[in-house]
């Protein structure tokens, strides 16, 4: 489990394989006292397992599934990543729990840039739409944040400069895509009122 809290940001220092796909990323900005392989970590949003360590580098494997519903199947080496690593008993619960199951991915479509603030506006498919409510929480590419405006295709994020400093979002722009995973608790509710009503109908 992982609260959103993005503890740092990492570098992608290597891309290989074929179906299976290995990240080594860079864990230079990030603790890694106490990490062991099978561990997990949110890179981005996603739950990986730590399958090698070479500190400050630090493997992860990835299937054609995770590639193909989230942004790591873009990866570049050279791209930076957000990263958290799992929660712990007794550990400071200051975002909202995330499982680090990324849902879908949205799309960019208006950025606005103040003095100390940046505004995104995000598009998604109308699947994850239902899931999302003004004033809820919501996780981008692993960041736990809270959704501004909403409209029946996408949904503004307010960003703070803390968020913007510690994370890879505010080198985000027009036309990117971000991984996104949902309230759970919102997720569960909509989930049972649709099977409910489906029944009843």
């Amino acid at each position: 489990m992982f609260t959103g809290i993005v503890a740092g940001t990492g570098k992608i220092s290597s891309i290989s394989g074929e179906d299976v796909i290995r990240f080594v990323i860079d864990f230079s900005s990030v603790p890694t006292d106490g990490l062991v392989t099978g561990a997990s970590v949110s890179v981005d949003g996603v739950c990986l397992t730590v399958v090698e360590i070479n500190s400050p580098n630090i493997s992860f494997d990835a299937i054609p599934e995770t590639l193909e519903k989230t942004t790591l199947g873009t990866k570049q080496v050279g791209d930076n990543v957000n990263l958290e690593r799992a929660l712990k008993m007794g550990d400071e619960l200051g975002g909202h729990i995330l499982s680090g199951h990324i849902i879908g991915m949205g799309k960019i479509s208006g950025r606005f840039e103040g003095d100390e603030n940046l505004d995104l506006m995000i598009d998604c498919p109308g699947r994850i739409m239902k899931f999302v409510q003004e004033k809820g929480y919501i996780a981008i590419d692993g960041i736990s944040l809270t959704i501004g405006e909403v409209t029946d295709e996408s949904f503004a994020l307010h960003l703070i400069p803390e968020t913007i400093a510690l994370t890879t979002i505010g080198s985000k722009v027009v036309g990117d895509w971000v991984n996104i995973e949902v309230d759970s608790m919102t997720q569960t509710i909509v989930t049972t009122v649709e099977r409910i009503l489906g029944e009843r109908s």
